[in-house]
């Protein structure tokens, strides 16, 4: 499996020192998780400022580990 985490900042949102559950910023990193099978060591964590970046982060992302997605049987349907 290759894995992407998606990780939200959550400093100063209930104050200094406190914790606010379940509540988090915007913005924050995506990260590849290192993967010996498939050749892929953890690089530098590549951070988004709103959720309408994330899409465009992490292909960034997969770009930079040199990862090919092969699509899926339903995505067949929309590209040729």
């Amino acid at each position: 499996m290759i894995e992407v985490k998606v990780r939200f900042w959550t400093n100063n949102i209930a104050g200094k020192g406190k914790v606010s559950p379940k509540h988090g910023r915007t913005g924050g990193v995506v990260r590849m998780e290192g993967n010996e099978a498939h050749g892929i060591k953890p690089g530098k964590p590549r951070p988004f400022n709103s959720l309408m970046e994330i899409p465009a982060v992490i292909e960034r992302v997969l770009i930079e580990h040199g990862v090919s997605l092969h699509r899926n049987r339903k995505l067949r349907k929309y590209i040729v």
